[in-house]
């Protein structure tokens, strides 16, 4: 993880153990090689393709294209994925944990009901008010079609850098080095693609840059 995102999750967590969270990172930093690996293996169906129910579907009637969007639903075309960046994690409340429980990211477990619903409400809570010390949540349903991801924290003040600084061309030229599976399909909807499964619009962004000060520390800490 980014040095900054580091210290600004450090005082996120400070504040959820207060509120009686365990926060903690299931997942952060996942580099090329790893997404290139869940993507293959998705193709080549080795690993499942959910719908968005958050369940399995018979991908063996689907064509190239099809097959694409489908795993993109839950899965970052490998280059585009913001867990490149440093700046994004997968949380869950490890108070709700048992010992040893692998963690299973499911919607319903953020729902209201499920096992880290209470997390969920506190950092809706702490996000719309500008609170979360820059994090804030990309994958909302709204504005992106990527699936909706409560667990997904995205570091604000980088992120948003990493994305206007973002190269498709570059993209296209990792994607011929690294022989990615359904490279052709991806080839021919790039632009589709990274405009509905890459690109979050600036206004999901607000919230959190407004509860920054550019200098590395939270206004509303």
């Amino acid at each position: 993880m980014h040095p900054a995102a580091i210290e600004a999750l450090v005082r996120l967590r400070a504040d959820a153990r207060k509120a009686g969270f365990d926060l903690r990172v299931a997942s952060g930093f996942r580099s090329f090689e790893r997404q290139a690996a869940i993507w293959n293996a998705k193709a080549a169906g080795l690993r499942p393709v959910l719908d968005a129910g958050e369940r399995p579907i018979d991908v063996r009637g689907l064509d190239d294209t099809a097959l694409v969007f489908a795993i993109l639903r839950w899965s970052a075309l490998p280059g585009a994925s913001r867990h490149h960046w440093g700046t994004d994690m997968d949380v869950v409340d490890a108070e709700r944990l048992e010992p040893g429980q692998p963690v299973d990211l499911r919607v319903a477990d953020a729902d209201e009901g499920g096992v880290f619903a209470p997390l969920h409400r506190w950092l809706d809570e702490r996000i719309a008010s500008g609170r979360a010390h820059g994090f804030f949540r990309p994958y909302t349903g709204a504005g992106c079609a990527v699936a909706p991801e409560p667990w997904h924290l995205s570091f604000a003040p980088l992120a948003w850098e990493c994305q206007r600084g973002f190269d498709p061309t570059a993209l296209a030229a990792a994607h011929r080095r690294a022989a990615l599976a359904l490279h052709a399909a991806i080839d021919g909807a790039r632009e589709q693609i990274l405009q509905r499964y890459f690109e979050v619009p600036a206004r999901l962004y607000a919230a959190a840059l407004g509860g920054w000060d550019g200098a590395g520390r939270a206004e509303h800490a």
